[in-house]
């Protein structure tokens, strides 16, 4: 007889129980789950490199390859699970395929991003035997958390329109029903399982069974933040409206002066927050900020005449900027999984740990260099790596912001100087105030350009040149660029 499904997806997120459930699929006679096959970082389970004969670099190359391996199994119907973050070009293919079965596993975001909290804190993902157990208390962060539930209603919002667009549908399973007997042979038979399970499977424990207030340290604070945000339906985020990512919460206002930054990360974030504060006379903490679109609204109703604007950066210098902040230099800016993974897989030359004083122009020019090409193909979708929004295509993230209300104003930063003089003077204010972009890394961007290197940043971003009409970069330091910016 044959069967409805070749192979399986868990679409999950961290912390939902997926580990759990894969464990009680594995019970099944018949099934088989490979764990997270398209993290970026691993293949599987953590530290692991291969699978079923497919190495990370080969999956990298060509993710269909450890696809047809799965389904090159005998006599079992092999799956595994998928979060929002790992190979792009995987979940596109899983969610049109029918011979696909879907399994979309839910937990409430409050719940899940609280348990990841304890997880980080503690270094423990999963827990087999309850004498080893790590405790600590989360800190709830309101603006974390609005990322957090903006990217799972995103993903489920994706895997909701496309299930209707193909006419799918999925097995939903909620976190409060994975150890529920029944509900798992139920899923064991959608999935094509002969035999059911007399019992769960008793590898895994759950780590945190106590009252979510008894989890959080500022347990308060999180229930006001909570209560400001517009949630309605919590658990039932593949009926949320589909937002596609206009990042409200990272929007900032003035503490006073009606001005509204929108981001795009990787240029000069950090400057225009302390240039915004040094306006008011109050320190960044003091800027309003972790926006709801209906905050957001509001404030705009309390502040008519509000002026808003975003700074784009010319791509060689936000791509050099986004390289030393987050991928060279260790720290608390750096993304050492992503670097991790552009050293082993990509073969991006530079060292394990910081650069030493051998670390000169000529090896920064060959690292970055290397950081291009990578960049070219992560916004091409040909790797599983994430597109990060700090060295994204900047159109991208406009187009994003104007899914809720676009800029007034798109400034350049070559053009700092004069545009938010123009901004400013909008509102009132003539008073000089200092601003500091400064540079980052060991090496500065003028000490490594040449035509290669600008050939290579117009290849990555082809877009972001065409759209605003760059042309070759222009070392500041040569274009008579002042360091003061109007403000009060």
């Amino acid at each position: 007889m044959a069967r409805d499904f070749d192979y399986f997806v868990v679409l999950a997120d961290m912390r939902t129980g997926s580990n759990f459930l894969e464990a009680n699929l594995n019970e099944f006679s018949g099934l088989i789950c490979h764990g997270e096959a398209f993290n970026p970082h691993f293949v599987g389970h953590k530290d692991q490199m291969a699978l079923l004969g497919v190495n990370l670099r080969q999956r990298e190359a060509d993710p269909m390859r450890l696809i047809a391996a799965m389904q090159g199994q005998d006599g079992v119907v092999p799956g595994f699970r998928f979060f929002h973050d790992h190979d792009p070009r995987i979940l596109k293919h899983v969610l049109t395929d029918r011979r696909c079965a879907k399994v979309v596993l839910q937990r409430n975001p409050v719940d899940s991003y609280v348990s990841r909290k304890i997880a980080v804190a503690t270094g423990q993902w999963r827990l087999t035997n309850v004498t080893h157990k790590k405790t600590a208390k989360a800190v709830f962060d309101a603006g974390e958390f609005r990322t957090h539930l903006e990217q799972l209603g995103d993903f489920q919002a994706l895997i909701q329109n496309t299930m209707q667009r193909s006419g799918q549908t999925a097995f939903y399973i909620r976190y409060e029903d994975i150890n529920d007997l029944d509900v798992m042979n139920g899923l064991g038979r959608f999935l094509g399982a002969k035999k059911g399970l007399d019992s769960l499977s008793g590898k895994l424990k759950k780590q945190n069974p106590e009252p979510i207030s008894e989890k959080v340290e500022n347990f308060d604070e999180m229930q006001q933040a909570l209560a400001d945000i517009d949630m309605f339906a919590l658990s039932e985020l593949p009926s949320f409206e589909p937002r596609k990512g206009p990042l409200v919460p990272s929007y900032v206002a003035g503490h006073r002066t009606p001005l509204l930054f929108m981001p795009v990360q990787g240029g000069p974030v950090q400057a225009i927050k302390s240039w915004m504060a040094a306006i008011d006379g109050v320190g960044v903490d003091e800027l309003t900020r972790d926006f709801t679109q209906k905050s957001l609204r509001q404030w705009k109703r309390q502040n008519p005449g509000h002026r808003t604007f975003t700074v784009v950066t010319h791509p060689l210098e936000r791509a050099h900027t986004a390289f030393c902040r987050h991928i060279l230099m260790p720290g608390p800016k750096c993304y050492p999984e992503v670097r991790g993974t552009l050293i082993k897989v990509h073969k991006l030359p530079i060292p394990e740990g910081a650069p030493d004083a051998g670390y000169d122009a000529t090896a920064h020019r060959a690292a970055f260099l290397g950081f291009l090409e990578f960049v070219k193909a992560n916004l091409s979708g040909q790797t599983s790596v994430r597109i990060d929004p700090a060295w994204a295509s900047q159109m991208n993230v406009l187009q994003g912001f104007a899914q809720f209300g676009v800029p007034d104003l798109v400034i350049r930063a070559e053009r700092l100087i004069d545009d938010l003089a123009m901004v400013t003077s909008q509102i009132g204010k003539t008073k000089l105030v200092p601003v500091d972009i400064g540079d980052e890394g060991p090496v500065p961007l003028s000490a490594i350009y040449d035509g290669e290197v600008e050939r290579a940043a117009r290849d990555a971003y082809q877009r972001d040149y065409m759209m605003f009409g760059y042309q070759s970069w222009v070392d500041p330091a040569h274009a008579n660029a002042s360091g003061r910016l109007t403000g009060r």
